[in-house]
């Protein structure tokens, strides 16, 4: 169930004020139903005999005090004010000189217990219930032990009132609870969402680095002795691999600090560059290849500007793909194809290697590359070649929009 939102100026009137307004209706109303209004031959209810003499109207004056305060206490003491409102209703009722308690005299009350049902725990709410409940049979034992007249049906009427405006408002506070609940967990699946992709791009950062640069390191050690220079290139090949890395993560670091865009111009950090892209595929597959391993990079379709996300995306999924073939695949070439489709981009890497990329991996870099493909919509395969070897193949779909601009700025 989904309570009806108020209108926002309506919003701004406190429940007390709304309960004020009912009594003051309500008794307006009382009044009105015991004069003869223009056009009527008589009133339609008689006046009791005390209405209009001076004690009818300290009790009209008594009852009307005690409601406005009621009113008043009604959001901080829940349970006071509504004490208030129904001795207010009862006091004025005995002014009236009928059997029960009339529905307009707990217009108020029923109000009441709908704000408190709907604003406080479900504790207070049925509380208040039950007091106003107890005083309505209170009201009618007294009267039947004194041997008056009661008015059974008029006073069930006026507790189904009651029963009605608790259930309205424990709805309403149902439904709130629910919202809130809702919304605590969407911030809980957002900052998993971040904290795996944080995990995703550590990992293909770090996990590609570290690879580069243990084949260095590895042969570096192997002909230290017999050719320094070599040797010397490759430690020269392992520290800007480390460097690269460290810059990378210091990027990735201050990203995360940034809260909005002001703030990441006030940093004024020149040395920031931007996230890396498909743009930087070819210095990726140099850095492969100076490290030992062979990347071709072969590209079909017409290049264009991709959304960021599937940029970063691609990119993190080749240089995925490339790490696995350098730690696990035992081979010394890999092919890295990149095609523009209309309304998607794909990309496929294989290798001539061993094709157990599956098995031998910690499973964190095939896993991370299929959410990556899943967060986006996209398609993703991998596994052993039938000729020998592995592959990877991902179809990402590129919005619309996206196409549209780039053809637009072609055009222009």
């Amino acid at each position: 169930m989904h309570a009806m939102p108020l209108p926002p100026r309506l919003k701004l009137v406190p429940p007390g004020a709304w309960v004020a307004l009912a009594w003051c209706a309500s008794t307006a109303f009382t009044f009105l139903a015991r004069i003869r209004l223009p056009g009527e031959m008589t009133a339609n209810v008689l006046v009791a005999a005390q209405f209009y003499r001076w004690d009818g109207l300290l009790i009209l004056t008594v009852a009307c005090a005690l409601a406005l305060l009621g009113s008043m206490w009604l959001h901080r003491w829940p349970l006071t004010a509504l004490s208030l409102l129904l001795t207010a209703a009862a006091f004025l009722t005995t002014n009236l000189a009928v059997g029960a308690i009339q529905l307009a005299q707990f217009l108020a009350v029923d109000l009441a217990l709908y704000f408190i049902a709907a604003g406080r725990p479900r504790r207070i709410g049925v509380t208040a219930l039950s007091m106003a409940l107890a005083v309505l049979l209170v009201w009618e034992t007294v009267r039947l032990l004194r041997g008056w007249g009661i008015g059974t049906l008029e006073e069930l009427t006026v507790a189904l009132t009651a029963v009605v405006a608790w259930l309205l408002g424990d709805a309403s506070h149902r439904t709130r609870e629910y919202g809130e609940k809702l919304r605590a967990q969407a911030a809980t699946q957002a900052v998993t969402d971040e904290r795996l992709r944080i995990a995703r791009e550590m990992h293909d950062m770090v996990a590609h680095s570290i690879g580069i640069i243990a084949l260095q390191a590895g042969a570096a050690a192997r002909v230290v002795h017999t050719q320094p220079d070599a040797a010397g290139e490759a430690m020269t090949a392992v520290e800007t691999a480390g460097r690269e890395t460290l810059a990378g993560l210091r990027r990735m670091l201050v990203a995360l600090r940034q809260a909005d865009q002001d703030r990441a111009s006030a940093l004024g950090d020149t040395q920031l560059h931007p996230a890396e892209g498909l743009a930087d595929l070819d210095r990726l597959a140099a850095a492969t290849t100076a490290a030992g391993v062979q990347v071709d990079v072969h590209w079909k379709g017409a290049r264009r500007q991709l959304p960021p996300d599937i940029d970063l995306s691609v990119f993190r999924i080749v240089q995925e793909s490339i790490t696995n073939v350098v730690r696990h695949a035992e081979t010394t070439a890999c092919r890295v194809t990149v095609d523009y489709l209309e309304e998607c981009v794909s990309v496929e890497v294989t290798d001539d290697g061993r094709g157990r990329g599956s098995t031998t991996d910690t499973g964190f870099g095939l896993v991370g590359m299929r959410e990556r493909v899943a967060l986006l919509h996209g398609e993703f395969t991998a596994g052993p070649r039938p000729e020998g070897g592995f592959r990877v193949t991902v179809r990402l779909p590129v919005p619309a929009a996206a196409t549209a601009t780039t053809a637009a700025a072609v055009a222009v």
